[in-house]
Parts: C-alpha cells; structure tokens; sequence
C-alpha cells in the first residue's frame, strides 16, 4: 500500500471512529440535531425548584402517547404544585397517577397537580406519578431531546429537556 493510500485509509477509519462516538453520545442530540453543550442534561433551577434526571421513552411509529418522568426537589419552606405542561411534540401534557386498584393497575389525571411539598424530593417515575404527554405528533426516538415547559402554581413556567431512552428505560441510566 502506497503512503497516500495509507493517509486515506487512516482518515477514513478516524472519521469512522468519530461518527460511531458521536452516534453513541445520547447528550449531542436534540430532536434529531446535534447540540453544542451538556446544558440538556445539567439540573434545572426555577426559584427553589430543581429538576433532574429528565426523560422519556421511545415510542413505537403511530403511538399517540408517551410519558415524562423527572424528578422534583424542592428547597422552599412553602410547598409548590405541578399543574400541567406544554410541548411543541404533544397536542397536552396532564400529570397522571398510576396505581393498584386490587388486581388491576389504573391510570387517572390529578386535576389537582402534584403538590411538590416543602423541603422534599418528588419522583416521577414509570408505573407511578408521570407526565403524560397525548396527541404526540411524531414517534420520541431514542437519542433525542424532547422540549418540555412544566407549570407549576408558584415557580411558573420552567423549561426543560427530556432525553428519549430506550423503550423500556426505568430511568436516566436507562
């Protein structure tokens, strides 16, 4: 093999290495774009309100629903409550319960919100307390960001990113 077929074959291999790093990199997508910092996956502040571990599963061609899940920590000495949600994917966001009722799981809106106590951490997780994001107007695929805008009754509208995992993930780790 000549020098210059070697220079070629070496770039090739590198570009190739770097693609399948990139392609890997969950944190370098949003919305199928590539972002420029770590900034979607950093805790969010609103007032006393942090939230974290922000994600969502990915959702077969078709579905028309998808659940949210992050968690809730509250710093205040007054308790605050989700009240719902928005997001350019999704027709509505409600936040929903699920429980046992005997032997069978139900699912239902809190019309309510979700009171993040005073001082006190709040988990949305699957099988529990979730966003439920309806009318979605394209499949969540795993690697994505997915823009999402909480409201809560004393901290307002706070702005974040879900990541899109895989089917099945139970939580940022996937």
């Amino acid at each position: 093999m000549n020098a210059i077929s070697r220079i070629i074959a070496a770039v090739a291999v590198s570009a190739l290495f770097a693609f399948a790093a990139a392609a890997h990199d969950h944190s370098a997508m949003k919305a199928g774009a590539e972002m420029t910092d770590d900034s979607a996956m950093e805790p969010v502040k609103a007032g006393d309100l942090t939230l974290s571990d922000a994600f969502t599963r990915a959702t077969l061609p078709g579905a028309k629903v998808g659940g949210g899940y992050v968690t809730i920590t509250n710093g205040s000495k007054e308790a605050d409550r989700l009240i719902g949600g928005s997001s350019p994917i999704a027709a509505r966001i409600e936040v929903h319960e699920m429980k046992m009722d005997g032997n069978v799981m139900q699912m239902r809106q809190l019309k309510d919100g979700l009171e993040i106590p005073a001082g006190e951490t709040v988990k949305l997780a699957p099988g529990n307390i979730h966003l439920m994001m309806m009318g979605l107007k394209s499949p969540l695929k795993e690697g994505e960001m997915v823009p999402v805008t909480l409201e809560f009754a004393k901290a307002g509208k706070v702005e974040l990113q879900l990541m899109v995992g895989a089917a099945n993930a139970t939580d940022m780790g996937h």
